[in-house]
């Protein structure tokens, strides 16, 4: 399969320090990959470097198979959308008039202007200045920009800050949408609960060093994380001690009607088995490492985990 983004080796220095430093990814079309990190992992160097917006020191960098530049003209430049993290507009103009402009500059048809203002929930503020915007609106109207003209490649920047809980819930869901219609989308984001059920992939970086990349199942299985078990019911407490002694899982008593077992994945069914044939239990809830362990577990020790991932 053809790559929409790839790089190999890439780094980028600053005098003596390393904003990047020997990264390899891959990331494939229709792919929605998240890009994990602290503050100063990398992500927006990154990001800079997919763009063009600088050069790397080392390595080599593609985009539709394409060096990103912008010393020359990029036969794929206008499908790529851009969403930074402090998104910035003209404060005198309306949010139509900001769009209209930038869509005179990607040479989209101005009908698409008010179609992308109703989409992102901005319909009815079409003739209100920019100044007179809060946060969350302004990063609407960035999102609208960078949706302009139908970009196969989106490359969003902490898109959800500002955002508020509805609004951010209608970006997921757009952001469903446009995975659905085949759009490559790169995020970053630090609320990672949230993106979790909408990424394929996870990049995650730390201080400019790659640590791993890959689908969540996958770093599921390399991070061999224990698992939660969850049982509600009506039973004797003390029925369920002397039956785990088997097991490396560990059972905590909650309530008078909930227990707890964590413990590995091997032990997975056993727990379930045993559970299930208890009479007094009437749910079972699992719950798998999520995006947060995942990103805790790799950051530890990152000298001895950091490694270099080039997905074929």
């Amino acid at each position: 399969m053809n790559t929409v983004i790839e790089l190999k080796k890439a780094g980028k220095r600053y005098g003596e320090f390393d904003a990047l430093h020997d990264v390899s990814i891959a990331i494939h079309p229709g792919e929605v990959v998240g890009l994990l990190g602290h503050n100063g992992a990398g992500k927006t160097t990154t990001m800079k470097l997919i763009l063009g917006l600088i050069e790397p020191s080392a390595g080599s960098i593609s985009v539709f198979g394409e060096v990103p530049s912008l010393r020359h003209v990029n036969s794929h430049q206008y499908e790529i959308g851009f969403l930074p993290e402090n998104v910035s507009f003209y404060q005198h103009l309306t949010g139509k008039e900001v769009l209209q402009y930038f869509a005179r500059l990607k040479g989209v048809a101005e009908k698409e202007v008010f179609k992308l203002l109703d989409r992102v929930g901005l319909g009815f503020a079409i003739k209100r200045k920019v100044k007179n915007y809060s946060k969350g609106m302004r990063q609407r109207l960035g999102l609208a920009q960078a949706l302009l003209g139908n970009p196969r490649l989106l490359i969003l920047d902490e898109p959800t800050a500002g955002l508020d809980p509805e609004a951010t819930r209608e970006f997921y869901c757009l952001l469903d949408e446009l995975s659905e219609q085949g759009v490559t989308i790169l995020i970053s984001s630090h609320v990672l609960p949230g993106i979790e059920g909408h990424i394929d992939q996870a990049i995650i970086l730390s201080s400019g060093q790659l640590v791993t990349c890959g689908n969540l199942d996958d770093l599921r299985k390399e991070a061999a994380l224990p698992i939660v078990i969850r049982a509600y019911g009506d039973w004797d407490q003390s029925c369920w001690d002397h039956k785990m002694d088997a097991f490396e899982t560990r059972l905590e008593h909650i309530n008078t009607q909930q227990i707890e077992c964590v413990g590995p994945e091997s032990e997975k069914l056993a727990i379930l088995r045993l559970l299930m044939e208890n009479p007094g239990v009437n749910d079972i809830q699992m719950l798998n490492p999520g995006l947060e362990s995942l990103y805790e577990y790799f950051n530890q020790d990152v000298a001895d985990r950091g490694q270099t991932c080039l997905r074929s």
